[in-house]
């Protein structure tokens, strides 16, 4: 009730409605009426917050008297959206792809309320898992999705790769691409372009041509590999140490997305409407990031 409270209180609903509603139908001629564009929207948010498929907030509508409230719904009076109905609007903002769009219009919501981009940039990546299983309809794994190794560990699925702010730990940046990729193939599209400095992990090193190029001004604050059986007291250990203080910041942001929000593993098949999926819940991260911020703003 608290959470729901206070998002329903955060959340721009009338600038995402305005974005979202020149693609919404009018409800105009025979069949249905149309639902509410603000009524869909509160109920995707819904999916995103509690990691709920298209039947599961259906069913979670009638199960949960805080969720009802949130979206507006009086089962005195009419029937909860069903499943059909909340999958159509889902198609609806990925065929549009709205998800890049929210996310912006999101970021512009926080940066009028004081929540402004500075010049440092943290970038990460973090695995998304997918199904590996081939028991399905087509016989095979998802094309779009590849397998990768890290340490011992075979993973299969996608990587999120993120650029945070380092100072307000926002979001400004989002890619997905097949777990197989490397981190730095996707470092240039993850910098805004005002950097200082940038940091990263040791996959990042050796990128500074890169961030120069992206970035003219920004310094390389990439932490870099040490060699084995290095002293503990070794200047290298040191200074990886204290851009360590600033880069693990960023798994902040993966700690919202993955454990909170629950978007540790794919829902949907393909790439792109894991995109969108994952350009959603970074617009929801960086609201319930801000959050105290905000309501101290509202108050």
């Amino acid at each position: 009730d608290e959470f729901l409270a206070q998002m329903d209180q955060l959340v721009p609903w009338s600038k995402l409605c305005a974005l979202i509603e020149p693609t919404y139908p009018k409800g105009e001629g025979a069949g249905r009426p149309t639902v509410g564009l603000e009524r869909m929207l509160r109920i995707y948010f819904l999916q995103q917050w509690f990691n709920l498929s298209d039947p599961a907030v259906e069913e979670a509508l009638y199960d949960s008297a805080a969720m009802r409230q949130f979206v507006g719904i009086d089962l005195g009076r009419e029937a909860a959206p069903d499943e059909t109905t909340v999958c159509k609007f889902r198609h609806l903002l990925e065929k549009h792809q709205l998800g890049k769009a929210i996310f912006a219009e999101v970021n512009t919501h926080l940066k009028s309320q004081g929540m402004k981009v500075s010049t440092g940039t943290i970038v990460d990546a973090s695995i998304i898992n997918a199904a590996s299983s081939t028991k399905n309809k087509d016989k095979k794994r998802d094309p779009d999705m590849h397998q990768t190794k890290k340490g011992n560990q075979w993973y299969f699925g996608m990587k999120a790769h993120i650029g945070v702010d380092s100072k307000t730990k926002l979001i400004h940046s989002v890619q997905a691409s097949a777990a197989n990729v490397h981190d730095s193939q996707a470092l240039p599209y993850l910098l805004h372009g005002k950097e200082r400095r940038v940091w990263g992990d040791s996959a990042y090193r050796g990128q500074r041509e890169v961030i120069r190029k992206a970035a003219r001004n920004a310094r390389d604050f990439t932490q870099q590999r040490v060699p084995k059986n290095c002293p503990p007291n070794d200047p290298l250990r040191k200074r990886n140490r204290t851009k360590s203080r600033v880069r693990a910041k960023v798994e902040h942001c993966f700690l919202i997305i993955k454990r909170i929000f629950g978007f540790d593993k794919v829902r949907y098949r393909g790439l792109a409407k894991n995109r969108h999926r994952l350009q959603v819940t970074c617009a929801l991260a960086n609201l319930y990031s801000a959050r105290n911020h905000l309501l101290r703003v509202a108050t």
